[in-house]
């Protein structure tokens, strides 16, 4: 089954020179199946289940410094993805169990960041930004992460 993931607007990069206004991703598995205008991917895929956000939805971040503080690996990979990233350096996922942890939940573990993209068959890594800019959502191959309540 699908998911329509629909936001105020959604940019295919960061830097996106023509961000879509009333955009969706459209997600099946863990990969991205197509990106457009919400109404567009709604008629094309009329059983996807729509989660709606209010934000600017973009491709997910890389976490590049070290983690935050938790009591436990898990909690601490949990707060990179509270944070909107699904990826981290892998010199500062070193610790005891850190990688276990990533590992268990899809976070990537990379040797250098790189920007990341929403592109057709691409790995279904989304993060939401409200005004503010704190993160609303996170979907991490596919998977919705995090939810801002």
């Amino acid at each position: 089954m699908e998911t329509l993931h629909a936001a105020d607007e959604v940019r295919r990069t960061w830097d996106d020179p023509e961000p879509i206004p009333d955009g969706a991703v459209v997600v099946g598995r863990d990969r991205v199946r197509a990106v457009g205008p919400y109404e567009e991917l709604r008629a094309r895929f009329p059983d996807a289940r729509v989660r709606r956000w209010a934000g600017v939805l973009g491709p997910a971040r890389v976490h590049e410094g070290p983690l935050p503080d938790a009591p436990t690996p898990r909690e601490r990979i949990h707060a990179v993805l509270k944070a909107g990233a699904v990826a981290v350096r892998a010199e500062y996922a070193a610790g005891p169990g850190l990688g276990a942890a990533a590992e268990r939940v899809g976070v990537r573990v990379l040797p250098v960041a790189r920007a990341g993209a929403i592109t057709r068959d691409g790995r279904a890594d989304l993060a939401v930004f409200d005004a503010e800019g704190r993160c609303v959502a996170t979907v991490c191959a596919g998977r919705l992460v995090h939810r801002r309540a």
